[in-house]
């Protein structure tokens, strides 16, 4: 009998200690949890790239252009031209990790590059009248359209120009609403 008691309180003894290292490690967890975890976000989840913040946008953007260095790198200076011509009180920022953007009274429309063509998205250009047909991608949302512009194509200046005031126009008439 005091072997089955010794063996009993052995196994007790036994199931204590584990019992206890899994509360040990159980605190652990939860505390180094508590240390490691992200701070809870308030800006966008595509913040600007660590080495990009600070830097001036307009130089990132010439920074993009340069380092293209083939026709989208022309194309994208050529539109850039013609957003500035267009609304001279443009603002150029740089977004979403490395995208031209340019804004006024909220923005007017982005300028991504692509293998294939470079890409001017317009955050509302669902809302403007497009009578020469520019825009032929992102047709099917409700907010948005874009226009794709690829290595051989010309870009209608009077009309891009007339768009980007429309998007102008349109902002300061129904300004963004701030989060």
């Amino acid at each position: 009998m005091a072997l089955t008691k010794k063996a009993s309180t052995g196994k007790k003894a036994i199931a204590k200690k584990v019992a206890k290292k899994s509360a040990a490690k159980k605190a652990a967890v939860k505390k180094t949890t508590a240390k490691t975890a992200a701070p809870k976000k308030t800006a966008t989840p595509h913040a600007p790239k660590p080495a990009d913040r600070g830097r001036d946008p307009a130089q990132l953007i010439d920074a993009r252009i340069e380092e293209l260095g083939d026709w989208r790198g022309k194309t994208l200076a050529q539109v850039r031209k013609l957003i500035h011509q267009a609304d001279p009180q443009v603002v150029e920022t740089w977004k979403w990790r490395g995208v031209p953007v340019w804004e006024h009274d909220g923005i007017l429309c982005t300028g991504e590059t692509y293998k294939d063509y470079v890409k001017l998205t317009f955050a509302k250009g669902a809302a403007l009248e497009d009578p020469k047909r520019l825009f032929n991608a992102s047709l099917e949302g409700n907010a948005r359209r874009a226009i794709d512009i690829r290595q051989d194509d010309k870009v209608d200046e009077v009309a891009l120009k007339a768009l980007i005031r429309a998007a102008a126009a349109l902002n300061a008439a129904k300004p963004a609403k701030r989060r």
